[in-house]
């Protein structure tokens, strides 16, 4: 599948670029309401672990409600108080996970539906995914 050899590529580039950001620059918040970039990832982390359960659960169960309160979750994993080198450690294998599940996922299996907040193929789901990582990688400046 094409997005999980894109997705190996980003996390490639973005190792690299996150050891050019200074732990302030991991730390500072843009204002009391906006993420960190170190939320920022974590929040990644989230999108990834619930992408997880989408992926799989959806390969055997159509239509299941996947979904999950984005802010909520980026406070009660505490990612401001982690250190910024571990949440990137977490993002890593989340999506490597998120990578051996897509290659190894059966093709009409991508057919199969899953319900976020609407209905959607896996197929979408994986795009979708690397649309939404790259959005985020963006705001932290990550260029890819």
């Amino acid at each position: 599948m094409k997005e999980a050899e894109i997705l190996k590529s980003i996390i490639d580039e973005s190792e690299m670029h996150f050891h050019n950001i200074t732990e302030e620059e991991w730390n500072a918040k843009p204002s009391a309401i906006k993420w960190s970039k170190k939320e920022i990832l974590g929040h990644l982390c989230d999108s990834a672990m619930n992408n997880i359960r989408r992926f799989v659960v959806s390969q055997y169960e159509t239509d299941n409600k996947i979904v999950y309160a984005q802010n909520a979750w980026v406070t009660s994993q505490g990612y401001r108080h982690a250190c910024y080198k571990d949440v990137a450690a977490l993002w890593k294998l989340l999506n490597e996970q998120l990578i051996r599940i897509l290659e190894t996922m059966p093709a009409e299996k991508l057919l199969n539906t899953c319900i976020t907040e609407e209905k959607h193929t896996l197929q979408w789901l994986a795009e979708d995914y690397i649309v939404h990582l790259n959005h985020h990688l963006a705001q932290i400046g990550n260029k890819i």
